[in-house]
């Protein structure tokens, strides 16, 4: 359906829905087209395809607020549609933060950030494809078994309207190729590992043949793993693995968090909380960006900026409602779907490249531990407090000797932060991206 197309559904459900009693509305519309294949010793294991899409409104009278969401658009669906969300919004208790953007606040333009490609992949293709990675994976010396394959893409068109004037859409599309395999076997152990790839474009996705062999090779690689002695030592975590830290800084500066005061960096908004050296930076506007958006979910523009600039915590992830309860200007990082509020979330973040290389940040570790894996939950967003499984390899006088599992790494966060070095070896892979990251220091617990 056409973007002016679905515009026109989301103002006349708007314009119902205030007729029908809602003081103000805004409403959203997700429509998406995907394949997704699943490929495993060398069978189809898995094929969907799905079309269509969802449909939400909000409604808002006075201080009260309901959300109601539904894939049916035919006149009748809709017209009960509103009926639904007007009623329960008479009946909620109210919140004294919620409503809509000023007319004043509302993006006027959207940027153009080439984040659809027409490219369409058939099944037959992403068949292929998934063949492809699995193949090479299970031609690796040592792999004996996959987890599988897999291949997808898929495309989507958002439209998000309100009744303080704001009406617009914009399309993406994402295309990605996956491997799992296990080496070994039951007698001299077992391990796994994977990996991917996935891109806006499918031209700038890595080889299928290359993520099935560098899958196998991974879990090849961890054979014979040992375990470590426990004690204090310095810690390299490689990109894929690294990027969890910036996650954790974007949940602990999450303005909802914020306004319940349940973040471990609560109150240090303008301080220094990585060494000078650190930089973290948003970027939603980022040509061909895995995550990249033009607005917010609220109709807000958003933009590039330094999240943490020279180590210092420069602002918080708000949308309207955290920003307004905590008496702060939004900063366009609302986020919503169609059976959902809008919530602050952030796009396309990565700490910037140090200035040494991956090699020469581990150069003068007599002792410690690169770490390829993180297994478990063990964060705590109130605290700091930091607890995870890890496997990965032991390092001696700057190399990588065995690989080493059952390990548990241990620390808080803040204190963490201010011991991390990044290197030099940034790509942007994943929306979430990160360098190898060195954090001093660290408590494993091994025998």
């Amino acid at each position: 359906m056409s973007s002016d197309a679905l515009l026109n559904i989301l103002t006349d459900l708007i314009k119902q829905a205030k007729k029908a009693g809602a003081d103000a509305a805004d409403a959203i519309v997700v429509d998406g087209a995907s394949i997704g294949v699943t490929w495993r010793m060398g069978s189809l294991e898995h094929l969907e395809r799905s079309e269509g899409g969802d449909i939400g409104l909000r409604v808002l009278i006075g201080k009260k607020q309901a959300i109601v969401a539904s894939s049916d658009r035919s006149k009748t669906a809709l017209k009960e549609l509103v009926e639904r969300a007007v009623a329960m919004a008479k009946s909620v208790p109210a919140d004294p933060f919620i409503g809509l953007a000023d007319p004043s606040q509302i993006a006027t333009w959207l940027p153009t950030l080439d984040i659809c490609d027409t490219t369409e992949l058939t099944a037959k293709q992403l068949i292929a494809k998934a063949t492809e990675a699995e193949e090479a994976a299970l031609a690796v010396k040592g792999v004996t078994n996959s987890e599988g394959a897999s291949a997808h893409w898929g495309m989507s068109q958002v439209a998000i309207a309100n009744s303080a004037g704001f009406h617009r859409s914009y399309q993406s599309s994402g295309s990605s190729f996956s491997c799992s395999v296990i080496a070994g076997d039951g007698k001299t152990g077992m391990e796994t590992d994977y990996d991917y790839t996935s891109a806006v474009y499918v031209s700038d996705l890595r080889p299928a043949a290359d993520i099935g062999r560098i899958a196998g090779e991974r879990a090849v690689r961890k054979l014979g793993a040992r375990k470590m002695k426990s004690g204090r030592y310095p810690v390299i975590f490689e990109p894929r693995v690294g990027r969890s830290f910036v996650s954790h800084v974007l949940g602990a500066i999450n303005g909802a968090a914020i306004a319940r005061g349940t973040s471990f960096l609560k109150d240090s908004m303008m301080t220094e909380v990585f060494g000078p050296w650190v930089d973290i930076v948003e970027d939603p506007h980022r040509q061909r960006g895995t995550r990249s958006k033009p607005c917010d979910a609220e109709g807000l523009p958003n933009r590039r900026r330094h999240l943490i600039d020279g180590g210092v915590l420069k602002t918080w992830l708000l949308d309207l409602r955290s920003a307004r309860k905590l008496g702060l200007e939004p900063t366009g990082h609302a986020a919503r779907g169609p059976g959902s509020p809008p919530g602050p979330a952030a796009t396309n973040v990565y700490m910037a490249a140090g200035n040494i290389t991956a090699k020469g940040l581990m150069a003068d570790i007599g002792q410690g531990l690169y770490v390829t894996d993180l297994v478990g939950q063990g964060v705590n967003g109130i605290t700091g407090d930091y607890s995870r499984g890890a496997v990965g390899f032991w390092i001696e006088n700057g190399e990588l000797t065995h690989p080493v599992h059952e390990v548990t790494i241990a620390g808080n966060l803040k204190s963490m932060f201010r011991r991390l070095t990044p290197a030099s070896d940034l790509e942007f892979r994943y929306g979430i991206d990160t360098p190898t990251i060195r954090i001093d220091g660290m408590s494993l617990a091994g025998t």
